[in-house]
């Protein structure tokens, strides 16, 4: 499967709107993307902490209301008037269309499930966080798909003793045979990591060969040409 880190967004400004139409056009299964929350408590896509790289604003995200955000320009060099898009417009648009891998960086659970379910995503959602808040919102709805960090052995060990997890993240440093093992004979899929330097056909067939079941990229489609050409196109 192949996961669109950011939505496309080599030539889209990230995490936008622009951005994951693209990946679905590219042929990715899922958008990635992150989850933050502004100071009156709506949740809007944001990787960094701050608004300085990817707008024309400043400072910290929680210190600014959703309007002060989305009067801000996040299309960088790509495009002007692009606005910082909410959870809810994402998942509007991936509805029926993509996949969402959730990137859960500030937000609580109960506040990130809620519109999950009111969009009927529940199946076509990932939620990747650090342990603790995985546990939360399994609390919160216990059928939603976790994807903690497998980090090694004993902490995927671990893991899977604490809650139901069926998909492990993968990154470089973790994704070794002795920790995909534990994710294989606990009939989890492995996603992993294939990014920057490491975004080519040999690191993605490497990838392919010891295991993974998906690749998060920021390449979606050249990706998706490899595994057609190769016969690995899961569509």
């Amino acid at each position: 499967m192949i996961i669109s880190h950011r939505g496309e967004h080599l030539h889209h400004p990230e995490n936008t709107l622009a951005a994951f139409r693209a990946a679905a056009d590219s042929g990715a299964d899922y958008i990635e993307l992150d989850v933050r929350t502004t100071s009156d408590g709506k949740l809007i896509l944001m990787h960094d902490r701050t608004l300085d790289r990817t707008t024309n604003g400043v400072g910290d995200v929680k210190n600014h209301t959703f309007n002060e955000i989305r009067s801000l320009d996040a299309g960088g060099k790509f495009s002007a008037a692009t606005k910082v898009p909410t959870f809810d417009e994402a998942l509007d648009l991936a509805r029926n269309r993509i996949n969402v891998y959730v990137d859960a960086k500030d937000v609580d659970p109960q506040q990130l499930v809620d519109p999950i379910v009111q969009h009927g995503m529940q199946d076509h959602v990932i939620i990747y966080g650090n342990p603790f808040f995985l546990y939360e919102v399994h609390k919160v709805l216990p059928t939603l798909r976790l994807m903690p960090e497998a980090q090694n052995a004993d902490v995927s060990r671990f893991l899977l003793r604490s809650m139901p997890i069926l998909v492990f993240a993968f990154d470089s440093g973790d994704f070794q045979k002795s920790v995909i093992q534990i994710a294989k004979e606990a009939h989890a899929q492995v996603f992993v990591d294939r990014l920057d330097e490491a975004d080519t056909p040999e690191f993605w067939q490497k990838a392919i060969d010891e295991g993974a079941d998906g690749i998060q990229t920021n390449r979606p489609a050249a990706l998706a040409a490899y595994l057609r050409q190769h016969g690995l196109a899961t569509h």
